[in-house]
């Protein structure tokens, strides 16, 4: 299974700074001891220098990511609030007919609604979710259903 990794670097952010990326490291480490055999994409540990990039290789690594979200069967959103490259990575993925996880606080949210197969309320919800084998079991169940 390859799962990548969505979520906010910069947001809203009007700064050039980048929020804290700890969550991806969580994530990582759930999918490593539940899903050994994954093969995990998280593009802040590819390009943790991204937010200093020029607009060329801007460019260039936001098609890479894109074309990473396409190829997943898991995308993971953690979401705390609004980022348009996630929301883009998510579409993208959606349309790839991968499973999408969002962990957020915005249920209202279009995209959000459209796109994720599980919407979680935060970090802890989604690790406990890891945990217990539900995700495991609700990606096997959506999976038997579109073979059926």
């Amino acid at each position: 299974m390859h799962v990548f990794i969505a979520g906010v670097m910069q947001g809203s952010r009007l700064d050039p700074e980048i929020d804290s990326q700890d969550y991806r490291v969580a994530i990582v480490e759930a999918l490593k001891a539940h899903f050994p055999h994954t093969r995990v994409t998280d593009p802040w540990a590819m390009y943790p220098d991204s937010v200093g990039y020029d607009l060329e290789r801007l460019q260039t690594t936001f098609i890479a990511n894109t074309s990473l979200a396409a190829e997943a069967d898991l995308l993971i959103a953690y979401l705390p609030h609004a980022s348009m490259g996630t929301a883009i990575e998510m579409w993208t993925a959606y349309h790839n007919n991968a499973y999408i996880v969002a962990v957020t606080p915005m249920t209202h949210n279009w995209v959000v609604r459209i796109t994720a197969d599980e919407v979680l309320p935060d970090l802890e919800s989604l690790l406990a979710h890891i945990a217990s084998g539900k995700l495991a079991e609700n990606i096997a169940a959506r999976n038997g259903q579109r073979q059926a």
